[in-house]
């Protein structure tokens, strides 16, 4: 050994060996040019669906965080771009959004929707159109909207009645679940003009069911022998939930058509939204004849839509109000010196409320009721370095959106003053980084009757009760298709105003 290592052909050996090491090294250390755009390491078969969890728009946040506003991803065998900017979704939107305009079919679209036989997922063409004008004319119209006031103030003052009980009998209430009774109750009146509490109840949990199971990764939609198997128990909760729906949306029909054939249509001369449909379907003149399927379907997409997506946000700004003590105490000082004491707000008086409409903005910011928006393409795309083929998905992570910080101060933090420009309100988000109901041609339609509904129920509650703690609440998220938080709203109401006005002295 001693020989080896005193030999003059050591250093010939170890020559050759030393170039392979200094080589390595140098080639190491030159930097690699990534791909555009960045895409986690995947596994076999499935893909990236290790990585999303839930809360699953948090996962995507968390991807956008560490690889960019773009991520390619694979779904099990469903290619899929995330994306997670305002620059990024507003080069996409404008420059490719009918290209965009379909929107992925999964198992449990597909049940609801009745074979997409309804509106929300239909594929963009003329079904998909008439359905649009057909909202924006007759549907959500204002004129319409206004005709069925009485209904969302019956359900308000409900509500209200219930706190003032609980109140007096120093008692605690669930207000979550309170909440998302008079949104499903509003929903099922203005949809069927007379649905009884029996109705609303099921209805509550038709859409608790839908929200579920399409919050839900199917692990059959992505891969694909999977999808003979039911190993999630899904499929079998799909057709309960849908059963059921089917079930009362043919009791509820039925009576209408009695209804309509006695006593004519609409209640005190206002159509709700099911004989707005039922007279499109009786239309032979109508470029679209509805059928059955299509009329239940897009009942279900507005429950689905309107109800807990409303509740949530309602309950969203109020509690961030309440873990902000100075923002609440300006909201109910602009309550006051706007509508008094001696009366209930009216939905007449929102206008006036400059503040707490930018409370309502600033709450749909932080915490979007729908926070993603996924498109389908329909052809091929090419945007900047990446490609997208036709059929794959498209991912818009809103809750990344809303809070781009290169467009938002702060992003985090719940400031509804960033709204507010000389007393005014302003309408930031022109530039896509403001998208709580979507943008484009998939935006949501029910826009105004939803900042409605919300804006008018927590002014009301600001208005009548007291609201606080000594302990902060709990923003913790929970998973869904809607965002939820995690805790219920368990409180103790107290009535702010005496004597109460006389509208909730009523029965």
């Amino acid at each position: 050994m001693e020989e080896l290592l005193h030999s003059p052909y050591l250093s010939l050996l170890l020559l050759p060996l030393c170039f392979l090491i200094l080589n390595f090294f140098i080639t190491r250390s030159r930097k690699t040019p990534k791909p555009i755009p960045l895409s986690p390491t995947s596994l076999p078969i499935i893909g990236h669906l290790h990585l999303l969890h839930p809360p699953l728009h948090q996962s995507l946040h968390r991807l956008t965080s560490r690889y960019g506003p773009i991520v390619k991803l694979r779904l099990g065998s469903t290619p899929a771009i995330l994306v997670g900017s305002a620059d990024a979704t507003k080069e996409l939107i404008k420059t490719h959004d009918q290209d965009l305009a379909d929107r992925p079919i999964f198992t449990a679209v597909r049940h609801f929707a009745y074979e997409s036989s309804g509106f929300a997922f239909a594929p963009y063409g003329p079904y998909w159109r008439f359905m649009k004008k057909l909202c924006m004319s007759e549907l959500l119209s204002s004129r319409t909207v206004d005709g069925l006031a009485y209904i969302r103030r019956r359900e308000l003052l409900a509500l209200l009645r219930t706190l003032a009980a609980k109140s007096a009998a120093a008692e605690s209430i669930d207000l979550s679940k309170e909440l998302i009774r008079m949104t499903t109750s509003v929903i099922a009146g203005m949809t069927t003009g007379t649905a009884s509490a029996g109705d609303s109840e099921a209805a509550r949990k038709a859409v608790k069911g839908v929200a579920e199971i399409i919050g839900s990764v199917n692990l059959g939609d992505f891969i694909g022998f999977l999808s003979i198997f039911d190993l999630q128990g899904l499929r079998k909760r799909m057709k309960e939930v849908r059963d059921n729906f089917d079930a009362l949306m043919e009791r509820i029909m039925a009576s209408k058509e009695a209804s309509r054939k006695s006593c004519g249509v609409g209640v005190d001369g206002n159509k709700d939204l099911l004989d707005i449909l039922l007279d499109a379907a009786e239309d032979r003149e109508m470029e679209i004849q509805l059928t059955t399927e299509n009329i239940k379907s897009f009942i279900l997409d507005v429950f689905t839509a309107g109800s807990d997506s409303s509740a949530a946000t309602t309950e969203w700004a109020l509690a961030e109000l309440i873990n902000h003590p100075e923002q609440l105490k300006k909201a109910r000082e602009e309550i006051d010196n706007t509508v008094g004491k001696d009366r209930l707000i009216d939905e007449s008086d929102i206008q006036n409320l400059i503040y707490l409409q930018a409370v309502v903005k600033e709450t749909l910011r932080l915490h979007p009721a729908a926070p993603m928006a996924m498109r389908k393409a329909t052809k091929e795309i090419k945007h900047g370095e990446f490609e997208l083929r036709k059929g794959n998905t498209i991912i818009f992570n809103v809750y990344s959106v809303n809070r781009d910080p290169k467009y938002w101060d702060e992003p985090l933090e719940f400031r509804p003053s960033r709204f507010l420009e000389d007393g005014e309100l302003s309408y930031k988000g022109m530039h896509f980084h403001y998208l709580p109901f979507g943008s484009g041609r998939r935006m949501c339609p029910g826009v105004t009757l939803a900042v409605q509904v919300i804006t008018v129920a927590l002014a009301a509650l600001i208005q009548c009760f007291e609201w606080g703690g000594k302990e902060k609440l709990d923003m913790s998220e929970g998973p869904g298709m809607v965002i939820l938080r995690a805790k219920p709203f368990v409180c103790f109401p107290k009535t702010r105003l005496h004597p109460l006005p006389p509208e909730l002295l009523g029965p």
